[in-house]
């Protein structure tokens, strides 16, 4: 089984219980999913299945959230769940004064992640750290914010819509809201309503998969495997020189353009993933032979 399910997290699950539930669903034990939701979020998990999972490397795709900011309280995890560390009135803030901040945010080009997340710190995760009561010091690490809507202001609550690049912390942008208007602030809710191209509207309950599975549907559940490399540019070669490239070998690159390259055989279904060098050369990174994947 190969594919990609696109499911719809529910509240209170951790991303590894998704996975787990998904594992016994269908049978398989090959499943990873395409970046972790904090227990609190819902929405889009996409999870690659069989030999989709050698594909997750390439996909790092920008990801849109609709947050709810509580602001006035600020926690030690930046959501509601965490310690709350102080607590202010929010009565002397302005719509017009939250709108201005919430939008500035689009400015924002880096972001050091908090101590409760599964960023690596010499080989321990951050929030394993911290539940020892550990705290170390972080970099801040590039983000891009590629867009931001307000949705509602109902102080002390604001609604936004953020498009981000991957690793980017929603509750991070809560805590940065409430830091520049004086008050605090932490993450209230979060759904994830798209990962690269995979919406919410194409998400299923864990609940849907199961029916399914009850049913023996499971085909229809899967989008092809490829689709996680379709944002790659894609080239074709004659039989030999795919051939030679599926053993393994470098081979004269069909492009001159450095980067990753979707290698497609006769069937357009995907051999390779591949990389082409300043040499005019391409490389496999992964291969998935000469009758390739869909």
């Amino acid at each position: 089984m190969n594919g990609v399910l696109i499911l719809n997290k529910p509240k209170d699950w951790t991303s590894h219980d998704v996975v787990a539930m998904a594992r016994g669903i269908l049978q398989e034990r090959q499943i990873g999913h395409l970046g972790t939701l904090d227990p609190l979020a819902t929405g889009v998990l996409p999870l690659a299945v069989g030999a989709a999972t050698r594909l997750v490397e390439f996909t790092d795709y920008s990801k849109e959230y609709t947050a709810t900011c509580l602001l006035g309280k600020s926690t030690d995890s930046c959501d509601i769940t965490g310690k709350v560390l102080e607590e202010k009135p929010v009565q002397g803030l302005s719509e017009q004064e939250v709108r201005r901040e919430i939008l500035a945010l689009k400015g924002l080009t880096e972001q050091v992640p908090p101590m409760v997340s599964a960023v690596k710190k010499d080989g321990q995760k951050l929030y394993e750290l911290a539940r020892r009561g550990v705290e170390v010091e972080r970099k801040a690490r590039p983000i891009r914010i590629e867009s931001i809507e307000m949705i509602s202001i109902a102080l002390p609550r604001v609604t936004f819509k953020v498009a981000c690049s991957a690793g980017t912390y929603v509750r991070v942008l809560c805590q940065t809201l409430g830091e520049r208007l004086r008050v605090g602030g932490c993450m209230e809710a979060l759904e994830r309503t798209r990962v690269g191209p995979f919406s919410i509207g194409d998400a299923l309950t864990l609940e849907e998969v199961k029916k399914k599975a009850a049913g023996g549907d499971l085909s229809d559940m899967l989008l092809p495997a490829s689709k996680l490399v379709n944002h790659l540019p894609a080239v074709k070669m004659d039989y030999d020189t795919l051939a030679a490239l599926c053993r393994g070998q470098s081979v004269q690159a069909p492009v001159s353009a450095v980067g990753l390259y979707r290698v497609m055989n006769g069937q357009d279904r995907l051999s390779a993933v591949a990389e082409v060098s300043g040499k005019e050369r391409i490389k496999p990174r992964k291969v998935f032979g000469m009758e390739g994947l869909l």
